[in-house]
């Protein structure tokens, strides 16, 4: 199974290139803007601490997907969850419940939640994440 992992936390500059790739491949109009990104990437308070970038990082027991009362979310084998974006309704359940404030609001109510496809990889000048195999 691959996912998306942080390959040189040190690299970050939080230039936000992940965030808009992301954005950009998940929008159903897709436009300029982060509102559908799965990945933030967040200033640690200075030039000097540098930057990081937040997503969901695959838990074996997603929290999210316990507290869905429609079955938006759904684990998935080796980590992680599938979002079935037509069941959500926005309850933002799964936002609160998620201990790594991975789990994001979109501007249409919905949420975005990174399903570790590894788009985002493509568009890091930094070389800070990869997707790659890993063992479950």
């Amino acid at each position: 199974m691959k996912r998306l992992e942080i390959k040189d936390i040190e690299k970050c500059v939080g230039c936000g290139l992940c965030m808009f790739a992301c954005s950009r491949k998940f929008a159903s109009h897709p436009e300029i803007g982060n509102s559908s990104s799965a990945i933030l990437p967040v200033s640690l308070s200075g030039f000097e601490r540098g930057a990081t970038v937040i997503f969901c990082k695959a838990c074996s027991e997603p929290p999210c997907a316990q507290v869905c009362p429609t079955g938006a979310l759904k684990p998935k084998k080796g980590g992680g969850v599938v979002y079935i974006e037509r069941l959500c309704i926005g309850c933002k359940y799964c936002v609160e419940a998620c201990t790594l404030n991975a789990i994001f609001e979109r501007e249409d109510g919905k949420i975005a939640v990174c399903i570790h496809c590894g788009y985002c990889v493509n568009y890091c000048p930094h070389g800070v994440l990869e997707y790659r195999e890993v063992k479950t």
